[in-house]
């Protein structure tokens, strides 16, 4: 990576849907993404705070090449990786991974643990022919599940455990880039701060860049130093953690600090 420049830079990305038409109305387009811009350093975690509904999903979707903006641009590592005429090469798909909201739905119901672990390991020709049970037993003791678990089903496992597979998979190929989408708003509040504290370790171990996506400013100021607000599809505030919960600009930050529980984690 170029010294001087961020790991991630996203400049001015835009991204509507079209309306459809039925026989009785036509429903307007949907503005999803309106010029949104951020810059995130390797090793860093940048929190992403907003009601559901205010684009952050798809941004994260554009980040990882699922759909493609209508306008702007996605560097990583000095690359623009929003090109649409060129396929993400298997290196930079190991560099960016993504770790989603519904444990249960984004792993497949049909495989062992071993095997979607395995899987990433596999396609990108990784998988140690001898020794590849330790691998997948060095992943799993990474994330803190047990050996024990890994010929068993994601419908064997309990929620907490199911995203601890579904990170374990994620770190398979040492990325440089985690993006986090909700990963605990699917999960107990018990079991949210265990994930929580699981994902500081790891980044301190191995120093990735995170991009925390959620929906609770509560969760992102316990995980970021620095927050990015973003309401009806734009970025209204970005700053410190401190800076936006003590001097708050936008009224919609306001709103979500003042809609705060008062239990933190610890």
């Amino acid at each position: 990576m170029t010294a001087s420049l961020p790991l991630l830079i996203v400049k001015d990305i835009h991204k509507t849907y079209p309306g459809s038409q039925t026989w009785f109305k036509r429903r307007a387009e949907t503005k999803a993404v309106m010029g949104v811009s951020f810059t995130l350093a390797a090793g860093e975690t940048l929190g992403l705070v907003g009601e559901s509904g205010c684009g952050k999903s798809t941004l994260s979707a554009i980040l990882m090449g699922l759909i493609q903006p209508d306008q702007g641009q996605v560097m990583f590592d000095a690359r623009n990786i929003t090109d649409r005429n060129r396929r993400r090469d298997l290196e930079l798909c190991r560099q960016m991974q993504i770790v989603f909201q519904d444990p249960y739905g984004s792993l497949n119901r049909r495989m062992t643990v071993k095997d979607i672990i395995a899987e990433p390991l596999k396609i990108h020709g990784l998988l140690k022919r001898a020794g590849q049970d330790g691998q997948i037993s060095d992943l799993m003791e990474q994330v803190g599940l047990s050996p024990d678990l890994v010929n068993t089903y994601p419908a064997q496992l309990s929620g907490g455990q199911r995203q601890r597979v579904g990170i374990a998979r994620a770190l398979a190929l040492s990325p440089r880039l985690l993006i986090l989408d909700e990963p605990v708003s699917a999960l107990d509040v018990s079991i949210q701060a265990q994930i929580l504290n699981l994902l500081k370790k790891l980044q301190r171990e191995q120093n990735m860049a995170y991009l925390f996506i959620s929906h609770d400013l509560r969760v992102v100021r316990y995980m970021a130093p620095r927050i990015a607000v973003m309401y009806q599809g734009q970025i209204v505030e970005t700053g410190d953690r401190e800076q936006i919960f003590t001097a708050a600009r936008h009224a919609y930050t306001r709103r979500l600090i003042a809609a705060i529980p008062r239990e933190r984690y610890g």
